[in-house]
C-alpha cells in the first residue's frame, strides 16, 4: 500500500469515527427518534394537557363555582332605524354599535328581522347577551348573561362559542397527544425489563375503559 493510500484509509476511517451515527442500526436510531419526538412533543403540549386535566374535573362538577355567581343585567339604548329597510338590516354598524356601548363581544348570531323586531345574540366563553330591536324606532334592549371564570374555562374546555382559533388548538393538541402515546408505545417496546408489565398494564387500563364506557352509555 502507498503512503497516498494508507492516509487516505486513515482518513476515512477517522470521518467514520468522527461520526459514530453512521454506523448505528435502523433499531437504535428508531429508539432515539421516539425518544427525540415524546420529549419535545410532551414538552410542548404540557400546558394543554395541564388545562384540559384541571378543567376536565371542574367540568365534571357543575356545582363547583369558586363563589362566582352568574350576573344578569339589562341594558337598552337606540340604533339608527334608517338601518332597517324592507324586512332587512344592515347588521354591520348595529353590532360595532352594540360592542362599543354596552361592551358586548363574541361572536354575533341568530341574527332575524320580521316587521316589527331584530333579534341577535352575542356568545362566548362564559358569556351570552341576547339583543331585541324595535326596527320602527331603533331602541333596543340587550339582556347580558355574564358567568364567572370557572364557567369561562368550562366552556373553553367544551370549545364552545370560542371561536376558530380556539378550536384548531384543541385539534392540534389532540393530534399532538396522539403523537405523545403512540411514541410513549414504542419507547416500552426497547425497554426489556418492563416491556411486558408495561403493555399489561396498558391492556388492563384499556379494558377498564371500554368498561366504564359501555356502563355509561
Amino acid at each position: 500500500m502507498t503512503a497516498t493510500s494508507r492516509l487516505r484509509a486513515q482518513a476515512l476511517s477517522s470521518v467514520s469515527e468522527s461520526n459514530p451515527s453512521r454506523k448505528r442500526p435502523f433499531k437504535q436510531k428508531l429508539h432515539l427518534s421516539l425518544r427525540w419526538l415524546h420529549t419535545y412533543l410532551s414538552l410542548i403540549s404540557l400546558t394543554v394537557v395541564l388545562f384540559f386535566s384541571v378543567t376536565g374535573i371542574t367540568l365534571n362538577h357543575p356545582e363547583w363555582t369558586l363563589g362566582a355567581s352568574e350576573i344578569k343585567r339589562e341594558v337598552k339604548g337606540k340604533v339608527d332605524p334608517g338601518l332597517f329597510k324592507d324586512g332587512k338590516a344592515d347588521w354591520l354598524p348595529i353590532v360595532e354599535q352594540l360592542r362599543k356601548e354596552q361592551g358586548a363581544h363574541g361572536s354575533a348570531e341568530d341574527m332575524r328581522v320580521n316587521d316589527s323586531e331584530a333579534t341577535l345574540v352575542f356568545k362566548a366563553p362564559g358569556y351570552n347577551a341576547e339583543g331585541l330591536i324595535d326596527t320602527k324606532t331603533g331602541e333596543y334592549r340587550l339582556t347580558i348573561s355574564a358567568q364567572g371564570s370557572l364557567s369561562i374555562l368550562n366552556d373553553l374546555h367544551r370549545g364552545r362559542d370560542s371561536g376558530k382559533g380556539w378550536g384548531w388548538l384543541i385539534d392540534i393538541s389532540g393530534v399532538f397527544l396522539c403523537f405523545v402515546g403512540f411514541t410513549g408505545i414504542g419507547i416500552l417496546f426497547y425497554l426489556k425489563k418492563v416491556r411486558i408489565s408495561g403493555l399489561v398494564v396498558f391492556a388492563v387500563g384499556t379494558v377498564i375503559v371500554l368498561v366504564l364506557m359501555k356502563i355509561a352509555i
